[in-house]
C-alpha cells in the first residue's frame, strides 16, 4: 500500500506525480528545485539560494511525511553544471551529519525542469 505525501509547505507538482510517496516505512521524493511554495518564484540568484530552496523543499516534504534528514538514506542530485558541485555540496552538507550522511550520487545532465541548475530527490526510511 502507498501513502501520497503532498505538503503546501513545499511547491506542488507541475506534471502528473506527487511530492513524494510512502510505501512502508519507505518515502520516495520525487526531484525537487528551487521554487518557492509561498510565491511561487523560481530562486535562481545564485547556485547556494538555489540549493537552500531545494534543500528547505525537501525539508517540508520530509515532515510531511514525520521524517527528517536523519531518515534520509540516499540522495541524487542533478546539476547542469559539474563546476557547480562544491557550491552545491556546501549548503547540502548542513543538513546533514558528516557521520550519518546518506548514500548519494552526483550526475551532470544537459537540462533540468524549468532550466535550473539543480534538482534533488531522496529515499528515506523510518
Amino acid at each position: 500500500m502507498k501513502t501520497i505525501i503532498n505538503t503546501p509547505k513545499a511547491p506542488a507538482p507541475i506534471g502528473p506525480y506527487n511530492q513524494a510517496i510512502l510505501s512502508g516505512n519507505t518515502l520516495y521524493t520525487s526531484g525537487q528545485i528551487a521554487i518557492d511554495a509561498n510565491s511561487g518564484d523560481l530562486i535562481t540568484d545564485s547556485i547556494e539560494a538555489e540549493t537552500k530552496q531545494v534543500m528547505e523543499n525537501l525539508k517540508a516534504v520530509l515532515e510531511a511525511a514525520e521524517m527528517t534528514f536523519e531518515h534520509v538514506i540516499k540522495t541524487s542530485i542533478f546539476i547542469s553544471d559539474m563546476h557547480n558541485f562544491s557550491s552545491i555540496n556546501a549548503i547540502y552538507s548542513q543538513y546533514f551529519d558528516t557521520e550519518t550522511a546518506p548514500a548519494r550520487e552526483t550526475v551532470e545532465v544537459a537540462n533540468l525542469p524549468k532550466f535550473v541548475n539543480v534538482e534533488i530527490s531522496m529515499i528515506a526510511v523510518k
